[in-house]
């Protein structure tokens, strides 16, 4: 089930960066901004200083596979872009999902689960 789409115009990703507030790690930066949608939207960017471009496509897949997986978590409405820093080249799956994770919850994305037993 696919809950996204995402961001591919130059003026949508334009418009988060000027108008959505952003938050930083050692890996990544994420900026976001509500769409008045009932869906997020998601782009991913990648700049050439990350590294070539098998660098970057991986860096790319792993930042879309660990937003993939824990999706169904995140508050819906929302556009969200994530930029990748030039640390990013040489981090595993594990430090980008713990950085994506890290930044959402001080963007207060994650939705508040309360288990009663």
């Amino acid at each position: 089930m696919q809950f996204s789409e995402h961001l591919k115009k130059n003026h949508q990703f334009q418009f988060v960066y000027q108008n959505g507030k952003s938050y930083a790690d050692k890996y990544l930066v994420m900026y976001v901004k509500e769409n008045g949608m009932n869906k997020n939207r998601i782009g991913i960017s990648v700049s050439k200083k990350v590294g070539n471009s098998v660098v970057r496509h991986r860096v790319t897949r792993l930042i879309r596979e660990s937003y993939r997986l824990h999706e169904n978590i995140f508050n819906s409405g929302l556009d969200i872009v994530i930029v990748a820093r030039a640390c990013a080249a040489s981090a595993g799956f594990k430090e980008i999902e713990g950085a994506l994770l890290h930044l959402s919850k001080l963007h207060h994305l994650i939705k508040v689960y309360i288990y009663f037993d």
